[in-house]
């Protein structure tokens, strides 16, 4: 009997049309652009987008569900000269950061996909996970990069008002929606959108209230250094005096940004992705 159902299964097989193509998963690779969003730019305007690229296996469950590890590296950047908010362009602040995230996604399919088939060739999907990944925010002084974080810009490294420096790692919340279509029996084709909710809100390096400079009546958590001369750490937490030298903004307690709400970036790109598939006799 054994011998017979291996026999009408190697039949079956033998003709293309009396087995079941069955997806496994798929490796892909993606890219497209990348934007920020937070204290500088508190409108979420959508236009200073950056590059961005990415890999990923997703391990199919069915023909809706998959689970999904990518990684990705993104550009994020933003100044205070695209607002239109006046405080904020006299606040003169800029940064760039490169990030480098890992994360596991669950991606959920609303029509049944299924490669090969040109009856279940196309899909929408949402996916959610979480995820980890690693920024470190500069600016440009004088043609240099300078990173912000080393030098304590609100305070930190002098412990002012409890204040720590910021972790480079942050956890990460993926949620997006996305399109995606089977071109051939081997590769597909996707376009997603996925938002991303931080823990953090030094992506930017801009979080809370000015620390205070020097100035007259306020707090020295940045002294003058060698011969008088100001720091690069005092120059960079507050940029307003290249606007307006005789009126800074940076004096002790004034705002410097809304720690209440945490950065977000999101990544809009195309994809292409190999199947793994294999076979199988058709079921009654």
């Amino acid at each position: 009997m054994a011998t017979l159902s291996a026999c009408i299964c190697g039949a079956a097989f033998g003709q293309r049309n009396e087995y079941e193509y069955v997806q496994k998963g798929e490796f892909g690779i993606s890219a497209g652009i990348a934007h920020y969003f937070g204290d500088l730019n508190t409108r979420a305007k959508l236009n200073r987008p950056k590059a961005s690229a990415g890999i990923f296996f997703r391990k199919q469950f069915g023909n809706y569900v998959g689970l999904r590890v990518g990684a990705h590296f993104a550009q994020l950047g933003y100044s205070d000269v695209y607002s239109k908010n006046e405080y904020q362009r006299q606040r003169n602040l800029s940064f760039n950061s490169n990030i480098w995230e890992l994360a596991l996604q669950g991606d959920f399919n609303f029509f049944k996909f299924i490669p090969a088939n040109p009856d279940y060739a196309f899909t929408p999907y949402v996916t959610l996970g979480v995820g980890v990944f690693s920024y470190d925010p500069y600016a440009m002084y004088n043609g240099k990069k300078e990173y912000l974080r080393p030098l304590g810009t609100e305070g930190q490294n002098t412990g002012y008002m409890g204040r720590k420096q910021y972790s480079t790692m942050a956890v990460c919340i993926p949620f997006g929606v996305g399109i995606k279509y089977n071109i051939s029996e081997r590769f597909n084709l996707n376009i997603e959108i996925c938002h991303r909710f931080t823990t953090t809100d030094y992506l930017d390096d801009v979080s809370t209230t000015y620390a205070g400079a020097g100035y007259s009546g306020d707090a020295n958590n940045f002294p003058p250094g060698p011969n008088g001369q100001p720091t690069i750490a005092m120059l960079m937490q507050d940029r307003s005096y290249e606007l307006d030298p005789q009126n800074p903004l940076g004096r002790e307690g004034r705002q410097r940004g809304w720690s209440k709400q945490k950065d977000q970036y999101l990544i809009a790109e195309i994809g292409i992705s190999f199947n793994l598939i294999s076979y199988r006799c058709p079921s009654n």
